[in-house]
């Protein structure tokens, strides 16, 4: 008997999304379907490649507003905010299709008498590409798009919170004029992911998210050579130095902390704050957090909506209950936001905090960050190494400076300085320790998605 998937919406709780999983004999199908695609579409030139997606874009960009609303019910993202993640897919995929032309190209050698040598990039085959809820279809895109301009084929297989962002990216291809094959969507159990990860036709996994979920991929994959590409979670710290502007450094931090409503893998979880301007960064701080909304996420005048499940806002109070119990204080009162039923969570700020909290040392993933002291730069780099995520950290000061000496310091992929929660697609999305493994985006990111082949022709002999 087929299994039923059932998105039950954080906004209210209703069913917005039913879904039949496949069954073992459509899994088989769908993988030979695109292993028997691979020779055709690697073989198509790169401009024709470049064309398809350009024009899938276009079709996602027409759309912005109609899909954000669909997200909003999916689950939760305040409607006006949205639609601004298909814009940023847009924006990415726009990005990587330039890139590819010169990511892609032979890499050329010296010259040599009598022969003519190059390195040629070429696509590894199958990729299958597991994505996350909290950012569907900006980390989906990370992989879909610059695997498809690399040659390869895809199968994506979406979180089962979000299975219309999915089909929504089969809906843009098709219009697109994708070979068929080429692209397919899985709704599928976590069992059935592990053995496709196993299969053989399968040259490549890229997965996005959770610790354990990112165990659980690798351990399918123990005993073959697929590849697997991890960006997993973080416990990303921010440093206010003594030189940082508050009025900027403030919205922007609590913006870094509760946008999404802190369900972001990069979102800022602890602060360090120079102790000469402690009192007042946290005073800002409460007062700026204060001043979000809380409420219906189809209400566009919210700027905090709930967390995707009541298990997750339990999961976060539970941290904050742990940090009260062991000495943190918590600033944000009850009466600052209206009482709502579970998942809608209302932020909290903790000041107290050290490093034996699990707030402050695992992930929280919710709309809620442990602020410390620190004496000075030598301090805060400890503290914030002093993780076993390492996504991204951000330096708020006015010494570019000394944050690139900090910055070389600092054991994570990604380093801000002035700005945090954003991925550039021009820069490598690099996570290490317990954050993950291998790179997405840039011009690196096609070096994940394809194996060098070498050419050395004798052309006299």
């Amino acid at each position: 008997m087929s299994k039923l998937l059932q998105v039950v919406s954080p906004v209210d709780g209703s069913v917005v999304v039913e879904r039949t999983l496949a069954n073992a004999v459509q899994v088989a199908r769908a993988l030979e379907a695109t292993a028997a695609a691979s020779a055709g579409w690697r073989c198509t030139p790169l401009a024709e490649r470049q064309d398809v997606i350009s024009a899938a874009l276009d079709w996602f960009a027409a759309r912005a507003t109609q899909l954000g609303a669909e997200l909003t019910q999916q689950m939760g993202r305040p409607s006006r905010y949205a639609a601004g993640e298909i814009r940023g897919l847009v924006d990415r995929g726009r990005t990587m299709t330039r890139l590819a032309t010169d990511a892609l190209a032979d890499v050329p050698l010296s010259d040599k008498a009598g022969f003519r040598r190059y390195i040629r990039r070429e696509p590894l085959g199958p990729v299958l590409v597991l994505a996350p809820w909290n950012y569907p279809y900006l980390t989906a895109v990370n992989a879909v798009v610059p695997a498809l301009l690399a040659g390869n084929t895809v199968i994506l297989k979406h979180s089962d919170q979000t299975p219309l962002c999915a089909e929504r990216f089969a809906d843009a291809l098709d219009a697109a004029g994708l070979p068929d094959g080429v692209f397919q969507v899985l709704h599928v159990s976590h069992d059935q992911v592990a053995g496709i990860v196993a299969d053989p036709r399968v040259a490549h996994v890229a997965f996005c998210g959770s610790v354990g979920g990112g165990r659980a991929v690798h351990a399918a994959a123990a005993g073959t050579f697929t590849g697997v590409g991890l960006e997993l979670g973080g416990k990303d710290a921010a440093y206010v130095r003594a030189d940082a502007d508050l009025a900027h450094a403030v919205p922007n931090l609590v913006e870094g902390v509760t946008f999404n409503s802190g369900q972001s893998c990069c979102g800022v979880e602890r602060i360090y704050v120079h102790r000469d301007l402690f009192d007042a960064f946290v005073e800002a701080f409460v007062e700026e957090t204060c001043g979000l909304v809380l409420g219906d996420p189809t209400d566009p005048d919210t700027t905090l909506g709930p967390m995707v499940r009541v298990a997750n806002a339990q999961a976060v109070q539970a941290h904050v209950a742990a940090a009260v119990a062991a000495g943190a204080r918590a600033l944000v009162p009850p009466s600052a936001f209206p009482s709502l039923a579970l998942p809608y969570l209302a932020p909290q700020v903790l000041v107290d905090v050290d490093h034996d909290m699990a707030v402050m040392s695992e992930e929280t993933f919710g709309p809620v960050v442990g602020i410390m002291p620190v004496r000075d730069d030598a301090h805060a780099i400890t503290l914030i190494n002093d993780s076993r995520y390492g996504l991204t950290a951000s330096i708020w000061t006015g010494d570019t400076d000394a944050a690139a000496a900090m910055g070389d310091q600092l054991d994570v992929g990604t380093v801000f300085m002035n700005r945090c929660d954003f991925l550039d697609p021009e820069l490598a999305w690099v996570g290490v320790k317990d954050s993950g493994r291998g790179c997405t985006l840039s011009r690196l990111g096609f070096e994940h998605l394809t194996r060098p082949k070498s050419f050395h022709l004798r052309t006299r002999v």
